[in-house]
């Protein structure tokens, strides 16, 4: 264990969760550029951590670059000075990739890629079997027979959501018409409240009454457009629920916390094992929320069909697509 205990900011991104005795293992994590208060997928990731540290008593280094230039410089700062660098999202990847041989005494583990290192443990999640039940969902609550599907950047992982979504939607009411648009090709497409609000708006005009946002930041102009027309929201991620009751259907939960909280437990008692691990419905990595924020919006219907889609889709009955194996 490399033992450094960080006490200053490096370049402005670098902040930690308590001070650690100097031969004790210290985790760090990397946020993607929408940072850690994001209230979707960095969040998620941010209680992950914040879980770790409350449990074992550990401290954490974090890491919240804001450009390309930061990104590189927050992750091998990272590779130096921790045992374990948890990288959140895909675009780590390529990054971790390059890094990883050059430290090979730290571990990495990478969320939403895959990279087949030695020191590198690779993380990705069944984001088509959440989005099929939060379609199952979707269908049953519109009344038009219309609903949405607004993404962040245009990217394969994103279209995995948008597949499992409409198979969704279809099973519930094979009718229905799902609405479709991503909100750029470029990273801020997951930061962009405004554009996300203005194609939500578009897509009511059009007919949709229910709308899915799979799209970071960006979703929460989503959600405010959803509130100010009377109109339903989907969230993503993290359980967003609670940020307008009564307008919000349900969220397409994805268990980054639980993700980020079991590769830091692991590394800490020495579990830690690189590959590829898959966190699908069966192992309770996706989900469709259900709480007190949304329990008038889901009736006992609409409670049965969710509860047999996920046993059908645990049992292969029913095959959701991934998109990104096609």
């Amino acid at each position: 264990m490399k033992g450094t205990v960080i006490t200053a900011l490096a370049a402005g991104f670098v902040s930690m969760g308590m001070l650690l005795p100097a031969a004790a293992f210290t985790p760090a994590i990397v946020y993607d550029e929408t940072g850690k208060s994001d209230k979707s997928f960095n969040e998620a990731a941010f209680n992950g951590a914040r879980r770790y540290q409350d449990e074992t008593g550990g401290g954490y280094i974090e890491f919240e670059p804001f450009s390309l230039r930061e990104r590189v410089a927050a992750l091998r700062d990272a590779a130096a000075r921790a045992d374990l660098v948890v990288a959140v999202g895909f675009r780590w990847g390529d990054m971790v990739a390059d890094l990883a041989p050059q430290f090979p005494d730290t571990t990495f583990t990478v969320i939403d890629a895959v990279v087949d290192l030695p020191n590198v443990q690779s993380i990705t999640f069944s984001e088509h079997e959440g989005s099929f039940l939060v379609g199952v969902l979707a269908g049953m609550a519109s009344e038009a027979g219309t609903v949405g599907f607004i993404g962040g950047m245009d990217t394969p992982l994103i279209h995995k959501f948008r597949v499992g979504y409409e198979e969704g939607v279809a099973h519930a009411n094979p009718e229905a018409t799902v609405l479709v648009e991503m909100t750029g090709d470029t990273p801020e497409a997951f930061n962009d409240p405004f554009t996300g609000g203005e194609i939500a708006f578009d897509q009511i005009s059009s007919g949709a009454d229910v709308i899915f946002a799979a799209a970071g930041a960006t979703g929460l102009g989503v959600y405010e457009a959803a509130r100010d027309e009377g109109k339903l929201a989907i969230g993503v991620d993290s359980n967003q629920n609670y940020l307008h009751p009564g307008t919000m259907l349900t969220s397409m939960v994805k268990r980054v916390d639980t993700a980020v909280y079991t590769t830091m437990l692991e590394g800490r008692q020495g579990s830690w094992q690189p590959g590829h691990r898959i966190f699908g419905l069966a192992e309770g990595g996706v989900d469709a929320a259900l709480d007190e924020h949304n329990r008038a919006l889901i009736t006992a219907e609409m409670r049965e069909a969710l509860n047999a889609a996920k046993s059908a889709i645990i049992r292969g009955d029913i095959t959701v697509t991934d998109h990104t194996r096609q």
